[in-house]
C-alpha cells in the first residue's frame, strides 16, 4: 500500500498549513476554496484593512523562482475574475484594499509573497 499523497490530496495539505500558518500571523480566514464559474482562489483572508486572495502552491522541486510559470496569465485571470466576483457579493468588503499574494509551501517552510500579482501581471 503506497503512502504518497495525490496531488489533490498534497494540495489539501498545503492549503490546510497555510490557513493555520496565516491565522497565526493574525490574518482572519473568510473562506477557502472559493470557486464560481469566473474561477477559483484558494483562500481568502482579512487583515490590516486589506482584503487578501491567496493562491497556494505546493512543490516537491523547484521554489519561488518558479512563480512566473505557475501563476500564468490565464490563471491569474481567473483569479481576478473570482475576486471580483466575491466582492461584488460581499458588499462589505467593497471599500476594502485588495491585494492578491502567493504562498508556496513545501519542505523548507512557507515563502509568502504579498501583492505577489496585479491586474496588470506579475509585480
Amino acid at each position: 500500500m503506497s503512502t504518497r499523497l495525490s496531488t489533490k490530496e498534497r494540495g489539501e495539505v498545503a492549503e490546510q498549513a497555510v490557513s493555520s500558518w496565516l491565522q497565526a500571523q493574525g490574518y482572519a480566514i473568510l473562506q477557502r476554496n472559493l470557486r464560481s464559474r469566473e474561477g477559483e482562489v484558494d483562500i481568502v483572508v482579512y487583515k490590516d484593512s486589506t482584503l487578501v486572495f491567496v493562491e497556494v502552491k505546493s512543490r516537491s522541486t523547484g521554489g519561488v523562482d518558479t512563480l512566473e510559470h505557475s501563476i500564468h496569465a490565464r490563471k491569474r485571470a481567473r483569479i481576478l475574475r473570482c475576486a471580483e466576483r466575491f466582492i461584488s457579493e460581499h458588499q462589505c468588503w467593497k471599500q476594502s484594499l485588495i491585494r492578491f499574494d502567493v504562498i508556496f509551501y513545501g519542505i523548507d517552510g512557507f515563502h509568502h509573497i504579498p501583492g505577489a500579482f496585479t491586474e496588470s501581471g506579475l509585480t
